[in-house]
This record gives structure tokens, sequence and C-alpha cells, in this order.
């Protein structure tokens, strides 16, 4: 029998990079489920829509013609000029298609930037709580996240004042997310500008996660290139577009900074694939949008229905989201422990939604985070699910 490795003898960037909480949790759920229990899942950041059959007809038609070769590193050319007409028609915004990188999923462009711009030991400023993985990534490439907590006073996100009063030597930039994930929250045109000279007077670079774009309520989000061409943005084919499985996003960069960029992506992965590419061509026909507005205005209708819902309960959510399809709720009226409300709600009704500690570390055993990814219908089941086991939740002298 071989002798098992020693843990201390795996890297320390390894060890220091969290897990996914959430992905406990699901394993759990999918437990329940296998022993024939009906859990409703809120706590997974994934659309329940399945692809839209127009680009699942040209991923069979790319497959069916033998485009399973690879394309080059920067992506289909068709794609990226594909992608630059749809931020002209979408935010009236002419970008060269040579800017732009396809990449496997938004985390391969997350990759490419931050292999890019942070040196070992130097950071970026994040909004605590966050997207965890944003904080991981920079420490893969022996860099760093500052974390600057935030709350509803300024909807969750970065500020030039935060910016100012967190920024020190070894600052290189701000990542910044918007619509943001777990808060739903969405910067506006003059608050992205403000925050960009902001770091532009220090030299340093701005992020941009508009991953969640095309999924707003009652407002467009701006893309940060209308007031900042020299940003850097991130963006994915996962969620608007409902391509989560398939794994592609892209990167829109300076055009000084490609050529590098280019380099790193033939090292780091070669291509995106190439099946995926030649199927997300057709997320720009009419008919594709058509589908997606629909799935849109879904997404609406069921924050609508949970938003108030949860308030009603006692779940404190200040902010209403704007985009995304998250509530970040405060459940300080209840518990002091996230992880053991939300492992109650999970077993004894069958509810799963988030932690708090997967965002961040900010009041983190306060808030949990819900997805709106199911029918009206699964949210009203929940909804009474969460009812009632508020109720043994304080008979059994919980929080």
């Amino acid at each position: 029998m071989n002798t098992p490795f020693p843990a201390d003898r795996y890297s320390q960037r390894s060890q220091q990079i969290a897990p996914f909480h959430v992905m406990t949790l699901l394993a759990r759920a999918q437990a329940l489920e296998q022993a024939g229990h009906d859990v409703i899942h809120l706590e997974i950041g994934e659309p329940d829509f399945t692809t839209a059959e127009p680009v699942v007809r040209a991923g069979q038609q790319a497959l069916a013609a033998g485009h399973t070769r690879y394309t080059a590193a920067r992506g289909l050319p068709a794609l990226r000029e594909a992608i630059a007409g749809f931020y002209g028609s979408r935010y009236r915004l002419d970008i060269d298609p040579q800017r732009i990188l396809i990449t496997p999923g938004g985390s391969g462009a997350l990759l490419l930037a931050s292999s890019l711009l942070v040196d070992p030991g130097r950071h970026w400023l994040l909004a605590d709580p966050g997207y965890p993985c944003n904080r991981h990534f920079l420490r893969l490439v022996e860099g760093a996240a500052q974390l600057i907590p935030v709350g509803p006073q300024s909807a969750y996100q970065l500020t030039p004042e935060l910016v100012q009063q967190h920024w020190n030597g070894d600052s290189v930039g701000a990542l910044v997310a918007s619509p943001a994930n777990p808060t739903g929250t969405v910067l506006a045109a003059d608050q992205l500008a403000a925050l960009s000279a902001s770091l532009h007077t220090r030299g340093g670079h701005l992020v941009v996660d508009e991953i969640y774009h095309g999924l707003t309520y009652g407002l467009d989000a701006p893309s940060v290139l209308e007031v900042d061409d020299d940003a850097f943005v991130l963006n994915s084919f996962s969620k608007y577009f409902g391509m989560t499985g398939w794994r592609l996003g892209w990167l829109v960069a300076p055009p000084q900074a490609v050529p590098e960029l280019e380099k790193l992506a033939q090292n780091l992965y070669i291509s995106a694939s190439s099946i995926a590419q030649h199927a997300a061509l057709a997320c720009f026909s009419d008919e594709a949008m058509a589908v997606f507005e629909q799935r849109r205005h879904a997404f609406a209708q069921r924050r609508d229905f949970l938003l108030p819902a949860l308030r009603e309960l006692g779940f404190r959510i200040e902010i209403e989201p704007q985009g995304a399809f998250y509530l970040y709720a405060d459940v300080s009226a209840f518990t002091d422990d996230a992880q053991a409300f939300c492992r109650h709600f999970l077993e004894t009704e069958h509810v799963a939604f988030t932690p708090g500690l997967d965002f961040g570390f900010h009041r983190a055993n306060q808030h949990v985070r819900l997805a709106y990814t199911q029918p009206v219908e699964r949210l009203q089941q929940a909804v009474e699910r969460i009812a009632r086991g508020l109720r043994s939740w304080s008979g059994a002298g919980g929080g």
C-alpha cells in the first residue's frame, strides 16, 4: 500500500484557497434527494433553464460539421466580431474585435486578467461580501485580495472614498462586479466613472465583472467601457445566455494588453471549446435573444415574489437587487450562525440556500444568499417551508 502523501507537502497556495461551502451543501441536498426527499434548490448560482434551443441546435451542427479542433487562442474571429456587434447594439460602443479574447468561462477571463495585472505580494481591492473565487484566483497567482467591508450604505459596492481609505503601496487595482454576486446591486455610469478616476489617479487598474449583464430589472446596467476605455471587462455566456455547462466567457482588454493576454491564453488553456464557440454564435440571433428576454422577465417575476415574501417573514433585505438572481438577506433577527441556520432548513424542510461565509467575512455569519432560480410555484413552496422552519428553529432554541 502506498504511503499517503503528507498534507504539508502540498503547496501553501492550495491550502490557503478555501473550499466552496455551497458545494458541501449541494452534496447533502443531493443525498437527501437520492433518499427520496423533495429538495428545493435555492443555493446554486445557475439558472434552472436549459440552454436555449437555437444555441443547442448550433452546437449540434458544429459537431456534425466537424468543428472539433483547436481554435486560435483569442477565439473564433466570427465570435469576437459577434460580441463586438453586441456591444454596438446594446451599449452603442464601437469595440474592436481584436480587443476581445474568448475564454473558458468567466473564470478563464479572470485567470488571464489576474495573471497579467498582479505580481506576487500585490493586491486588488475587493468588496466583502463578494464572489469568493475572485480572491482565490488572486492567491493562485501569488497576489492577494484586500477585502473591504461594505454594506447597504454603499449598496455593497466599492466607492472612491473606500478606495482612498484602503489604497496602499501594494495596491495595483480594484475588481468590482455589476450586477454583483451575492447582492444583485448595480453600479451606475457616474459611479463607475468616479471609481475609474479614483483608480487612475493612483495608477491602478479597474477590472469589472459584468457577468450578470442582461439580467437586470427595471434598468439597464451600463458597461464600464462607456466611461473607461482602458478598463478590463470580464463576461460570460453562462448567466444571461444560459450556457453554464458549455464553459465559455470573454475578456475585453485595452489594445496594448492583448498580445500579453494572448500569450498567457496560449500557455494556460490553448483555446476555449471550439464546439461551445460555434454554438455561442447563435446567442446573438433574434430567435435566441427573444428566449433570453422571456427568461429575464421570468427572473423579474420571481424576484418580485420572493423579495417581499422573505421580508414579511423577517429576513432583512435593505437593498432591492437590481440584477442577477440573488437575494442577500440579513438573518441576525434569527441567528448569528448562518451555517447552522442553513443546515436546519436543509435537514428539516429540504430547502437549500447558502450561508454568507461563502462570500467573505464581513458579518458573514449573519447573512444568507437565496437564488431565485426556480419557478414561482416552487418559490411559493419554499416560502411555506421556510415559514414552518422558522417556527421549529425558534422552538428548538435556534439563534
